[in-house]
């Protein structure tokens, strides 16, 4: 009767310790995606063949534009145009400009971002017609 007493002891142990580590890691995953104070806006043109970005603040660059087609989505972050994984964001970063990372794509009917790092979104999707404009920040649409 006791080794089965020990072993229920035991598992209750390993299950405790299980979601002590779970709770743990979930509150590390949660951190702020913000990371910084600075803003940055960005001015979106969907075009015929992609996308256009001008930069008017917290960007090392000001004008970015490449082919995109629908579904397929661009890493964009303050130094330009990004690689594919978050990693590549951890280059060096200029404290003159805003931190962020952002993949952006086009749908049939508008664009559709995703905010990876700097951003308080998590995604945005609008409707955006040919050479139409929309400015978003690191808070969501702007004007």
């Amino acid at each position: 009767m006791k080794t089965v007493f020990n072993i229920k002891k035991q598992i209750a142990g390993l299950i405790a310790i299980a979601f002590i580590f779970t709770l743990s890691t979930t509150s590390t995953a949660q951190e702020n995606k913000t990371g910084n104070s600075k803003n940055f806006k960005i001015i979106i043109e969907k075009t015929k063949n992609g996308v256009k970005l001008k930069c008017l603040k917290g960007c090392a660059w000001t004008d970015l534009s490449f082919s995109l087609r629908n579904g397929y989505q661009q890493p964009v972050d303050e130094n330009g145009m990004a690689e594919t994984d978050i990693l590549s964001s951890n280059k060096y970063q200029d404290p003159n400009f805003a931190h962020f990372l952002f993949t952006i794509g086009k749908t049939k009917d508008g664009i559709q971002i995703k905010g990876l790092k700097g951003t308080d979104w998590s995604g945005l999707s609008f409707s955006l017609r040919d050479n139409e404009k929309q400015a978003i920040d690191k808070h969501g649409m702007a004007q």
